[in-house]
């Protein structure tokens, strides 16, 4: 599959701007650097490259089972810590609170 010249990068992809929980949020990424730069298409004017690699994203429950993948290929690898979530619990009291800062919407 991959050379061991490949870069890979070990993530846990963000949750979208649709999701206000954790769910479907567990899970690691292995996802390899581009191999080559991206050329325009003269005819079409799409850009696009030789490089098959940028399309695969390989999903692992865990961050041990990307990293041992990752080794057992020889592939040089970066892991990328996620960054914790904060989810900030709303109150319905505090649309009526006295003094509040934003602008009354209703």
């Amino acid at each position: 599959m991959a050379g061991p010249s490949q870069k890979a990068r070990i993530y846990v992809p963000p949750r979208s701007a649709m999701q206000s929980g954790k769910g479907r949020t567990h899970g690691w990424v292995l996802e390899f650097a581009p191999g080559e730069k991206q050329r325009l298409d003269p005819l079409m004017g799409w850009s696009g490259s030789g490089d098959t690699l940028g399309q695969v994203r390989l999903h692992f429950p865990t961050r041990e089972e990307a990293v041992a993948y990752a080794e057992s290929k020889g592939l040089t690898y970066e892991v990328e810590e996620p960054k914790p979530v904060r989810i900030k619990a709303k109150v319905y009291a505090d649309n009526f609170r006295f003094g509040r800062a934003e602008n009354w919407t209703h």
